[in-house]
């Protein structure tokens, strides 16, 4: 599953416009298919675990001006430096994620159970050694965004799933958070977003994540075979 960490974009593919946001994949041809976010509060832009490309600063303008740039999944700081040094704001991290500042070359600040006064809610989905992440949700649109828990590419679907569990979280997937909203959509790290009966999608991801977890290993070792 490669792609190219240290190659910025010269083009990106947008997805998941709506009113209050929009996404894009900087390297479109990329397995990964990893997706960043910008997102609209109150005038201002929220850019969720960016991956650069040329022109994406005209995409956030249209949304308002950046506030800050978030980082979501410990291991996705991705661009955010390059970004919220470019519009001179932080890079936010949870309060709990450990390990993570000392490789941004970046102001950073911190939030907990809310980002910084929008009325975004904090969720915290995974917290452990190897794996720290959080989801964030606006109650005011029914916008969450989950950066690694669940995705839309095809290493993440088993069958007929619109969204499915990662691989790694297959067996034991975390239920709390997650549970604790009902999404008018839903925004990945890794595809396009569900942006119809994302509810239900959501639902269906977690109810079916051990049921479906056979058959995504199969399918994904027979990728790995060589031809």
């Amino acid at each position: 599953m490669s792609f190219r960490a240290d190659e910025r974009a010269t083009e990106y593919r947008e997805i998941d416009r709506f009113d209050d946001g929009v996404g894009w994949i900087a390297h479109p041809d990329e397995t990964m298919q990893r997706a960043s976010h910008a997102i609209a509060v109150d005038g201002e832009v929220w850019v969720l675990d960016p991956v650069d490309a040329d022109g994406i600063d005209d995409l956030f303008a249209e949304f308002g001006d950046v506030a800050g740039v978030v980082v979501m999944l410990d291991r996705h700081k991705r661009d955010a430096a390059a970004v919220a040094d470019r519009h001179d704001v932080p890079v936010y991290l949870p309060e709990f994620f450990e390990g993570v500042t000392e490789d941004i070359d970046a102001a950073v600040a911190r939030f907990d159970d809310e980002l910084s006064g929008t009325g975004i809610r904090s969720l915290r989905v995974v917290d452990n050694r190897f794996w720290q992440e959080v989801a964030l949700y606006n109650p005011a649109n029914g916008t969450l965004v989950v950066p690694e828990t669940v995705g839309t590419v095809d290493y993440f679907l088993a069958g007929d799933e619109k969204l499915g569990v990662h691989p790694m979280l297959r067996l034991t997937p975390p239920q709390s958070a997650l549970r604790s909203v009902v999404p008018e959509r839903v925004l990945v790290g890794h595809g396009a977003g569900v942006m119809e009966d994302a509810a239900r999608a959501l639902d269906d991801a977690l109810d079916q994540s051990r049921r479906g977890a056979p058959r995504l290993y199969a399918s994904t070792i027979w990728e790995m075979l060589p031809v």
